[in-house]
């Protein structure tokens, strides 16, 4: 199918999405900016974090590799591949292990920021048959899709292609479902936080730019950087005419056209994100020249400006206070306690297992730590300790949790569309706070190693410090989890009110416009002091439901009036000092060593899961596949997107024909760019990790102290593998998005 002809109606109608976002965009960017410059001067109070935090948490380490089969749609046959994670959460697919340590170009790059994770075929097939209407394979008719195992694992977009995976076990699909949900989980939170002007610009002018489409509430494609946020925008508002246009166009049987439907579905996704990223930075270049001579502006007549806006909020008040609280009071308050209950329980139960599951790892490495040989395995335990907030399989009890939240009625009610938002926010709130207490347990311990004589001292500094972190997280989690429900309460009711306001309200706004003064119209807008206004209406009743959430003490939060300041300066001192980097301090080596030798030596963060009972042995298969001698496997040919691959015979199912694909057999999927092999991530990963377990103490050895008395068969963590420098440059992922890597 030729899609030549689809170029201009898709570069129109990009442009036309673009052009109206990059109105709002430039409005949003001067508000923005006139916040930004004014919290500078006036400050801001707020409760004081009490645990420190890690600055450069996973910089030059490897999340998780290992082997696992895919599905190659160019010539329908599964090949096994070895994945590799690295600390950008960004999938690496090579031909196999010896193609990564010989630095050979990956296969594929997997941005993941907006895919699903889907464990079961059945689920898959009704997710495309639904993407293309009228389109159904009959019954007896090859799906699809097939897969040769019952252990599927399928990254699902509405837009762009779709991987398929399969592992041997149970086991595996778990550890390797808990590590790509990981790496969705990250990639979806794309837009930098650090970001005090841009980043507010541009999810307020997505989100204005929506509700001028009459599109309140949340949105589940907020997701990835902000070049995939605009194509999703775009591919939202496109999809619909593509399937109208293209579907009757679709020949073959019905798998066919499924399969053609997301080929073209990804090509020209892909046509929109390059043409959405051009012109998006040319806008933010447009400001970004602009921004001097505002900030200028903006320094000089402060007062003036606030006042101005404080005139004009007072006239919206006046309008428009009335009829919101009228509104908040018959559609909001009723509700607000219910949608508070529903969003606490499980966020507490999931901050609970964060606490549990840091406080069960560094009593096991207590323990083991005194019964098999004081520092010299502290060192070692500490090593995996660091990493344990970004242990994919360790926190997936923690993130479980917020599997639980279900808004039941209120969500049809408030237009929620999806609970993911909310989820996926709460989960990385989670693993902050597990790492903040990780690194500050681990910068306290340093710093007392020099006071500590033998194995006793050790014990109990151990068992002082815990206790110590454990305070400042409960402290920490109370504040997080407030400003959380405070945050999720108004992103649900705010849009409902500016919905159900707009008819009567919206269209009366314009004749505000005339109280801005010209020179301050790039920092007033009459929209957001609106929405100001109603955030009002209902902040009040907000506060109180959280506080008193907070009084009845039932999700362990604490008061609004227990503050802890600077109830601990010198660790914020300590906090400002460089990492801690435990194997290189104290593991003897001398200080010259290579960093090859380094990364030898060192271990991923979640290791390999080989199970015993019929597993397929993935190493062995990967060495048949290559032996020593055989031809390097050759550069693929360049898959085109948007073209179907010719048809063929079912997906064999016979697991002992995955171990008989030659390297050499057919053409195979490549990065479109031509990704310099040099330029991907590295690592030396081994092939399985040892899980070190707890020694009994030598006889007779006197017990430390009270506290570690008894001995645990736990491992507190698992350690994180080095890799050289990022690479620097852009490549392609595999659906097409240009990621940074």
């Amino acid at each position: 199918l030729c899609l030549t002809w689809l170029c201009c109606p898709v570069a129109e109608k990009t442009g036309k999405v673009l052009g109206e976002f990059c109105r709002c965009y430039k409005e949003q960017f001067g508000v923005a900016l006139f916040n930004s410059v004014r919290y500078e001067i006036e400050g801001a109070g707020g409760p004081q974090a009490q645990l420190l935090h890690r600055k450069v948490p996973l910089e030059d380490h490897v999340i998780y590799s290992g082997n696992i089969f895919q599905y190659i749609e160019e010539n329908k046959k599964w090949r096994n591949r070895f994945c590799v994670v690295p600390h950008n959460y960004g999938l690496v697919l090579y031909e196999n292990k010896l193609a990564y340590e010989r630095e050979l170009p990956p296969r594929v790059l997997v941005n993941s920021a907006g895919y699903k994770i889907l464990t079961s075929v059945e689920r898959y097939l009704e997710l495309v048959n639904n993407s293309l209407p009228g389109v159904t394979p009959k019954s007896g008719h090859s799906p699809i899709l097939k897969c040769p195992t019952d252990f599927p694992l399928i990254l699902w977009h509405p837009y762009a292609r779709h991987y398929y995976f399969c592992v041997m076990t149970g086991k595996e699909q778990e550890k390797w479902r808990a590590v790509f949900q990981d790496c969705v989980r990250h990639c979806n939170n794309g837009i930098s936080e650090d970001s005090k002007v841009e980043a507010p610009a541009f999810t307020d002018a997505i989100r204005m730019y929506r509700q001028s489409k009459e599109q309140y509430g949340t949105w589940d494609m907020l997701c990835g950087n902000e070049t995939q946020v605009l194509s999703n925008l775009v591919m939202e508002e496109l999809l619909p005419e593509l399937r109208n246009t293209i579907g009757p166009r679709l020949k073959g049987k019905a798998p066919e056209r499924q399969r053609t439907w997301i080929q073209v579905s990804d090509a020209v996704y892909r046509m929109v994100y390059e043409l959405a990223k051009a012109q998006y930075d040319a806008a933010v270049a447009r400001c970004e020249q602009e921004r001097p001579q505002l900030e200028s502006t903006i320094r000089t007549d402060m007062d003036q400006i606030i006042t101005s806006k404080e005139h004009l909020a007072s006239k919206i008040r006046a309008f428009v206070l009335p009829k919101a609280e009228v509104c908040v009071r018959n559609h909001v308050q009723p509700y607000i306690s219910s949608i508070l209950e529903a969003l606490m329980t499980p966020t507490s139960q999931g901050f609970a297992e964060v606490r549990e599951v840091f406080f069960k790892e560094v009593t096991d490495m207590n323990m083991n730590v005194v019964n098999e040989g004081g520092l010299e395995k502290l060192v070692e335990y500490m090593e995996k300790l660091s990493h344990l907030a970004f242990h994919p399989v360790k926190m997936q009890s923690c993130y479980e949790k917020m599997d639980q939240l279900k808004l039941e009625g209120l969500q049809q009610r408030f237009d929620v569309s999806s609970t993911s938002v909310f989820k996926q926010r709460a989960q990385i709130h989670m693993r902050q706070q597990m790492d903040d207490a990780v690194y500050t347990f681990e910068t306290l311990l340093h710093q007392e190693l020099g006071k500590l004589q033998g194995k006793d001292d050790l014990c109990k500094s151990i068992q002082r410090i815990l206790e110590r972190v454990l305070k400042k997280f409960d402290y920490d989690s109370s504040t997080v989890r407030k400003k959380f429900f405070r945050e999720a309460l108004l992103q649900i009711t705010i849009p409902f009110l500016l919905k159900k306001l707009a008819p009567t309200c919206k269209g009366e706004l314009a004749k505000f416009q005339e109280l801005i003064f010209e020179d301050f119209a790039s920092f007033i807008l009459v929209e957001n002091t609106y929405e100001e206004v109603v955030l009002q209406s209902v902040m009040k009743d907000i506060m109180q439901a959280v506080k008193e959430a907070a009084v009845q003490r039932k999700h362990n939060l604490y008061r609004d009036s227990m503050v802890m300041h600077n109830s601990d300066p010198n660790l914020h001192l300590l906090g400002e000092g460089l990492a801690i980097d435990w194997s290189e301090e104290y593991s003897g080596q001398p200080e010259a060593e290579p960093a090859a030798d380094r990364r030898r030596r060192a271990k991923q963060v979640v290791s390999v899961i080989q199970d015993e009972e019929g597993a397929l042995p993935y190493g062995v298969v990967a060495e048949a596949l290559l032996q020593p001698g055989s031809p390097e496997p050759r550069e693929p040919e360049e898959a085109h997107p948007g073209v179907p691959p010719s048809p063929s015979g079912a997906v064999k199912e016979i697991r002992e024909a995955l171990a008989q694909e030659s390297l050499g057999d057919g053409a195979e999927e490549r990065l479109t760019n031509g990704t310099d092999g040099g330029a991907s991530p590295r690592a030396n990963v081994p092939a399985e990790a040892e899980v070190p377990h707890a020694t009994p103490a030598p006889p007779g050895a006197q017990s430390p102290s009270a506290a570690c008395h008894q001995r645990s068969d736990n491992e507190p963590g698992e350690h994180g593998e080095r890799s050289p420098p990022r690479p620097g440059g852009t490549t392609e992922s595999g659906e097409g998005v240009q990621t940074e890597f």
